[in-house]
């Protein structure tokens, strides 16, 4: 058995459209390498910074992962079926599959900046944490919008109808 600390820079596209880990940042890794029957078995931990933006409110979000990892790296000439198993290259294992799997798995699929984050307004996009109490006019339903200029003062009404019908005079 072998352990193994290491740190290696990030590979391209290892997150999703909103959350990733930046090319080349640091990975580190703190593995365990094992001689088994079949192979080599890699166990062991990789952290990583991720940064992104929120999906609600689209500020920047930035989120430490700790991952665990594990896998079989099979013999050349082990009867396992290539399909199921990672393959040894002589001397040589390939861990960047094995990290990107357990990374972007790990990444949050909608990434918030605060977990009561209320994201932007619809109408105008304020974001709505910066100020709480953003408020826009109530706004007219569009089939009622023609009848909206019909619509008068009671008290208007009242007197308008008196002079049309001659009580204002008496």
């Amino acid at each position: 058995m072998r352990t193994l600390d290491l740190t290696v820079p990030a590979p391209a596209d290892l997150g999703n459209e909103l959350i990733g880990v930046p090319e080349s940042s640091p990975v580190e890794l703190a593995l365990r390498l094992e001689a088994v029957m079949e192979g080599v078995l890699v166990s062991g931990t990789a952290r990583v910074t991720a940064a992104g933006e929120c999906a609600r409110c689209l500020e920047p979000v930035e989120e430490d992962l700790e991952v665990t990892l594990q896998e079989l790296y099979v013999y050349p000439d082990s009867g396992a079926e290539e399909d199921e198993a990672s393959r040894l290259d002589e001397e040589f294992l390939d861990l960047e599959p094995v990290v990107r799997d357990a990374v972007v798995l790990a990444l949050p699929f909608q990434p918030v900046c605060t977990p009561d984050c209320q994201g932007l307004c619809l109408e105008c996009g304020v974001r709505l944490l910066d100020d709480p109490g953003h408020a826009h006019e109530e706004s007219i339903d569009p089939r009622w919008a023609a009848l909206s200029g019909l619509t008068t003062n009671d008290a208007d009404s009242a007197s308008a109808t008196r002079q049309a019908s001659g009580r204002d005079e008496e």
